[in-house]
């Protein structure tokens, strides 16, 4: 696989994103079927692996640590903090936004203790909490730097403003935040801005949720989602937003088809494109699916098909929002 720079590292230019073997999309598999997905990325040449705090609270963490500690040496190790699950008074985990420098730090400790690792390499602020000034945020991720825990900082989610602000406190190598076909919003600032700081931007949810890779082929697929699985609450994936999504679908598969490929791999093959310093990070729970994402690399496309695609896929042909209203307002992202 190309490579490409990641921060201060060169990684294969397609990771993995670790969320799918805990939550998010229903059902995650079993310790062993999730082993078995790492491992196969281990023998296909990966080398970016992504996981945070958030992840099945801890758990996917975990998972990443014990399954892929034997090759550490082998690998560039991302986390997240500052987005946790929390116990509340009535016994039950929920999802926490807290950038305080003090959460920051014994996060990091809890997560150097379930990756089993001396130093995670690359290490996002998940989220911005707008309640702390970023120069905390950030300044308590670069004493992390300086006491040898990790060994370069990143940002999820957030603006152009917000990225430099926080680049003038300490070096940024990376920006995480959803791009796709069917998500420009990092076109609206965030894309130039990292280019400008010699920041890599890695593409979290390349596939569109999946849409892109036919996940969600029709509206009974949408229907029988089963309980917990994030694309229940997203506008994009019901009523008439859903009605208006599959309509072009039909038409995106005939591309990928003329570009000898599958959809999924025209998806992730679209951004290899874009720019030279995006890193898509697709994440899958089948064997079968990662080992289709990372031949995406091998995808060519001429200028006349990406054209037809972005007139196909963009802001203005995608209807409904990516998230549900209350977490718009918590993401920093521009949308226009």
């Amino acid at each position: 696989m190309r490579g490409r720079a990641l921060g201060p590292f060169e990684v294969g230019a397609i990771g993995v994103g670790c969320m799918n073997l805990s939550h998010a999309y229903g059902r995650p598999p079993g310790p062993e079927e999730a082993a078995r997905l790492l491992l196969r990325a281990i023998d296909l040449g990966v080398t970016h692996f992504d996981t945070a705090a958030l992840y099945g609270f801890g758990a996917n963490e975990a998972l990443v640590g014990e399954v892929l500690a034997p090759y550490r040496n082998r690998i560039t190790l991302a986390s997240k903090c500052g987005m946790q699950g929390v116990t509340g008074e009535d016994g039950v985990k929920r999802r926490v936004i807290d950038g305080r420098p003090g959460t920051l730090r014994q996060t990091c400790e809890d997560a150097l203790r379930r990756l089993r690792t001396d130093v995670i390499d690359l290490y996002y602020l998940h989220r911005w909490d707008k309640s702390v000034p970023i120069e905390d945020s950030i300044g308590a991720l670069a004493d992390l730097v300086r006491s040898g825990k990790i060994r370069a900082i990143g940002l999820s989610e957030v603006s152009a403003a917000t990225l430099r602000r926080a680049h003038a406190v300490h070096p940024i190598a990376a920006v995480q935040s959803e791009y796709s076909l069917w998500t420009r919003n990092p076109e609206f600032g965030v894309l130039e801005a990292c280019a400008d700081i010699g920041a890599a931007f890695v593409a979290f949810s390349p596939l569109g949720r999946g849409f892109l890779a036919g996940a969600i082929p029709d509206v009974q697929a949408a229907a029988a989602l089963v309980p917990g699985d994030l694309r229940r609450g997203m506008p994009r994936f019901q009523g008439a937003h859903l009605d208006a999504n599959l309509r072009w679908l039909p038409t995106y598969r005939a591309i990928a088809g003329v570009a000898g490929c599958t959809p999924a791999q025209l998806a992730i093959a679209w951004l290899l494109h874009k720019a030279p310093h995006i890193l898509p990070l697709p994440g899958t729970t089948q064997v079968a699916h990662l080992e289709e994402n990372l031949r995406a690399g091998e995808v060519r496309l001429s200028a006349q098909l990406i054209e037809q695609l972005d007139a196909l896929v963009n802001q203005h042909t995608v209807s409904g929002g990516r998230y549900p209203a209350a977490t718009e307002a918590e993401i920093d992202t521009e949308s226009q």
